[in-house]
């Protein structure tokens, strides 16, 4: 339907010359956009969008008009996730969208930057291509670093200026996805000034992502480029830092980054407008979604450390739609909006009973009442791992020329548990005949990363601390940030090998093998990202993984996903690509031995 015509339906409609398609009766408008809870309130909705909002409907009503009654409870806006990898799930989109919606998500903000560093453009096209046929509204953010630090780590494509010059005149593109190569941006690399140039030139939003905790000159030029949003923030200071100078802070609430406590501070203490901040999470896990939600359990987290409902629900609706510059068509009930309703009885117990999307009821109790759409992938994303040959116990051997009676100093990588950043450690070691050996009594176990795109053969092998194994174990991803090489882990080098070629075999996922054995497996054959297969079946897969972890001694919040960070070079301290091991901080190699 053309502007013109809807325009006039939903003045005709709200005049009650014509009638509604539904009506909602009798509920509390949680009016987002004015901070009010306001009872005894109707919405008449037509061809998908919002028409009349106030205390009688009835003059919209018609023969054919759907009546709902939401018998005084609350109506909400649709949840809005304002920065999220659909990749991060494990599941395409659709089956992404069949985990969140139910629950309350009617929209999402997505960087497919993980399918463009297997695929680049035409994998971005891919996405965006399946998230036009989904009964909810989801946005693209164009890539902007693929790779996320050119010369630090081998992806399998490449995004340029002129790609994403090309995609921000595609239909369903929201903006330029984060820019992590914030040295780049800082030092004013033409790249990453042209790639902003043509996403401000467009009128898009420019994501951000700076983890650097030095917030001085660094920080400042970053801000300068028109960088409009962070979600790598830590600390309160983070937070406010950002709202200053004009971005909006994304609080993430993922799997594995637990970001919104720490920094909500700036709200609660310091009394910061809650109305530039969001809330997001980033990377969800497939088991967290099917477990524990997606924005539901964002608002849930949101609500135990402090914030007041109305608050929580001002930074995943409105905030996000203003911020993305969409506020006109959503993130509030109000007319010439999308409906996006939810109906809910407890704002402290979010769970709605209905949820309407784009006009259209498609869930109610936790069900989808809709089918979703059947999408047929190509081949060539069904095919994407190469190796150059199976892979041995050799192949992770650290050798070094030291002799067996003096110990060396090692560059470690230290995990923290439920946040992104690492730590570099330095840790004394004693060789074992002329090589670096695992040691599960000083929780010292190896890291490896596979070149996995081209076949090179190239493996970089390190060391790493914080998994807590107590078994011999391999561990085995073609899910690893940024560029998705195999990325393998373990304290046994022969159940290392057996995990990777494992992965080959499936053509990509997550393998767990014990003492010889594959304890734990998940298929992702889309880009070895995603499988096509219903969320519920995946997270019984990925518990697999889980559960292969712990069967090893880790007892980390989410494992996977900490392990699936480790080859990121743009976050300090300390990472591992197939080029070898990278100092974040100086953005240099460092050797494992010194």
């Amino acid at each position: 339907m053309s502007s013109l015509n809807l325009t006039k339906k939903l003045v005709n409609v709200a005049m009650g010359r014509e009638t509604a398609d539904i009506v909602i009766r009798n509920g509390v408008w949680v009016s987002v956009q004015t901070g009010e809870y306001i009872p005894n309130t109707d919405i008449a909705i037509v061809d998908g969008h919002i028409a009349f909002v106030g205390e009688n409907a009835s003059h919209c009503v018609g023969e054919n008009t759907q009546i709902i009654d939401a018998g005084g409870k609350y109506l909400v806006p649709g949840l809005l996730d304002g920065h999220m990898h659909v990749e991060s799930g494990m599941v395409t989109v659709t089956e992404f969208v069949r985990a969140v919606a139910k629950r309350g998500t009617t929209g999402i903000f997505a960087d497919p930057h993980e399918i463009a560093n297997v695929f680049g453009l035409k994998g971005v096209k891919l996405m965006v291509d399946e998230a036009a046929e989904q009964p909810i509204h989801v946005w693209v953010q164009m890539p902007s670093c693929v790779p996320s630090a050119p010369g630090f780590e081998t992806p399998g494509a490449e995004i340029t200026p002129d790609d994403v010059a090309e995609a921000m005149q595609w239909d369903g593109i929201i903006g330029l996805g984060e820019v992590m190569d914030f040295p780049g941006v800082f030092n004013a690399s033409d790249k990453m000034m042209e790639e902003i140039a043509a996403a401000r030139d467009a009128g898009k939003t420019i994501g951000g992502h700076y983890p650097n905790l030095d917030l001085g000159v660094d920080f400042h030029g970053y801000v300068a480029a028109g960088i409009e949003d962070d979600h790598e923030g830590t600390r309160p200071e983070d937070a406010i830092a950002r709202a200053r100078q004009g971005m909006s802070p994304m609080l993430r609430y993922g799997s594995a980054w637990h970001d919104v406590e720490s920094q909500v501070g700036a709200i609660l203490e310091h009394k910061l407008d809650s109305r530039r901040f969001l809330l997001c999470t980033d990377d969800s896990h497939v088991e967290t979604l099917v477990e524990d939600g997606h924005m539901d359990r964002v608002l849930h987290h949101a609500l135990d450390v402090g914030l007041p409902p109305m608050i929580a629900l001002q930074m995943m609706t409105i905030n996000t739609a203003e911020h993305f510059g969409v506020s006109r068509k959503m993130g509030m009930i109000a007319p010439s909006r999308w409906a996006d309703v939810l109906i809910v009885e407890d704002l402290n117990d979010f769970s709605p009973e209905m949820v309407i999307a784009k006009g259209q009821v498609i869930a109610e109790n936790g069900d989808l009442t809709i089918d979703l759409p059947k999408i047929e992938y190509p081949e060539w994303v069904r095919k994407s791992v190469h190796l150059a040959k199976p892979l041995e116990a050799q192949d992770f051997a650290i050798l070094t020329e030291s002799s067996s009676h003096k110990s060396v100093t090692a560059n470690v990588i230290g995990v923290i548990e439920n946040q992104a950043p690492t730590k570099h450690l330095k840790i004394e070691i004693q060789p074992k005949n002329g090589q670096i050996q695992t040691d599960i009594e000083r929780d010292i176990a190896k890291l490896a990363v596979a070149e996995r795109h081209n076949a090179t053969g190239r493996i970089s092998v390190g060391l790493v601390s914080g998994f807590g194994f107590t078994e011999q174990c391999g561990i085995a991803s073609t899910y690893s940030h940024d560029s998705h090489n195999m990325i393998v882990t373990g304290t046994n080098e022969e159940d290392m090998a057996i995990a990777a070629n494992k992965l080959a075999e499936i053509g990509g996922g997550q393998v767990v093998v014990k003492d010889g054995e594959v304890i734990g497996m998940v298929e992702l054959e889309i880009a070895g990202l995603m499988s096509r297969e219903e969320a519920s079946i995946v997270a019984k897969k990925a518990a697999s993984v889980l559960d292969g972890f712990k069967a090893c001694g880790c007892t980390l919040n989410s494992p996977n996903m900490q392990f699936s960070l480790l080859g990121l070079v743009v976050i300090p301290e300390l990472r591992i690509s197939d080029l070898g091991l990278v100092d974040v901080t100086k953005f240099e190699f460092v050797p494992v031995i010194e």
